[in-house]
């Protein structure tokens, strides 16, 4: 049975979270949260949470037993093309040409399955 869990618009790239996320994909729940803590990136944070967040959802929504949970796929997409709110920020380049600063942001899926017993 599969579990999934959301996090988005998080603010960072893409790019700097999938670095962190291609470390976890396939370990157990509980080796890759140990693994998550002791990291130095800060996309660490939110994906921890996210893992954190959808080994909940298992337990409480499926009856699922954290033991013998693992992540079956953990994916990092691109958020709206800028961050809401803060929209471009005016930059200006060289020549007197306007460059804006793009604030990125991302989408966080985790998906969990059960181990088999095979």
């Amino acid at each position: 049975m599969e579990v999934r869990a959301y996090a988005r618009h998080i603010p960072m790239s893409a790019q700097k979270v999938r670095r962190v996320v291609d470390l976890v994909r396939g370990m157990d729940v509980e080796s890759a949260l140990e693994m998550l803590r002791f990291m130095p990136n800060a996309a660490a944070r939110p994906v921890e949470k996210v893992v954190r967040s959808a080994m909940a959802n298992a337990e409480e929504n499926a009856g699922l037993s954290r033991d013998n949970l693992y992540i079956a796929a953990i994916t990092a997409d691109e958020g709206a093309g800028v961050m809401p709110g803060k929209g471009r920020r005016p930059r200006f380049g060289g020549r007197g040409r306007y460059r804006p600063i793009r604030k990125r942001s991302s989408h966080i899926t985790v998906v969990l399955d059960e181990l088999s017993e095979e």
